[in-house]
């Protein structure tokens, strides 16, 4: 029950918080240079957002490419481009505090600083199955299929030795099979 909390302080900031930031802020410069040129910086800032995004996607997605290519597990270039789409939809948002957090979330040089925090925070919510061993889900061998299922019907039984094995036995019926 304490997620519950949590969760009503984040929506709390999303919600309330960040678009009374985002109001204070335009008054303020508003105030400062003037109605017209706040405008013309947001659509500037908003041009400059599209443009560095499109970028930095097209990098992520590269590198992500390469290091499936290379057969590695690409967990840093999930990360990059996950963050590379939460920076441009921030920038998305009109408003200069939410641009400058997506900006930072979408530069190359300041992303490893996020892609830190988004590792420990995914990392903390992942659930580990040793191999072989007893996981959320049962024993790593019951995956067998149940009464509802007709034979014929394609049933994923993933990788296993012991679970590639018909259920009957190894006899279906069909002659040569």
């Amino acid at each position: 029950m304490a997620a519950r909390p949590r969760l009503t302080g984040v929506l709390l900031v999303a919600f309330v918080l960040v678009p009374l930031l985002e109001i204070f802020v335009l008054v303020q410069v508003g105030q400062v240079i003037g109605a017209w040129w706040t405008i013309f910086l947001l659509v500037l800032d908003s041009a400059i957002g599209a443009w560095l995004v499109r970028r930095e996607g097209a990098r992520a997605w590269r590198a992500l490419r390469s290091t499936l290519a290379a057969g590695r597990l690409p967990a840093g270039e999930i990360a990059d481009g996950a963050l590379v789409l939460i920076g441009g939809t921030l920038m998305l948002t009109p408003g200069f505090a939410t641009d400058a957090l997506g900006i930072l979330l979408v530069l190359p040089f300041t992303r490893p600083l996020f892609r830190r925090t988004l590792t420990s925070a995914v990392a903390r919510r992942l659930v580990v199955v040793p191999p072989g061993g007893q996981g959320p889900f049962g024993p790593r061998n019951a995956r067998r299929p149940g009464p509802d299922v007709v034979r014929g019907d394609v049933v994923d039984r993933g990788t296993d030795r012991a679970a590639d094995e018909d259920v009957d036995g190894g006899s279906d019926g069909r002659a040569g099979a």
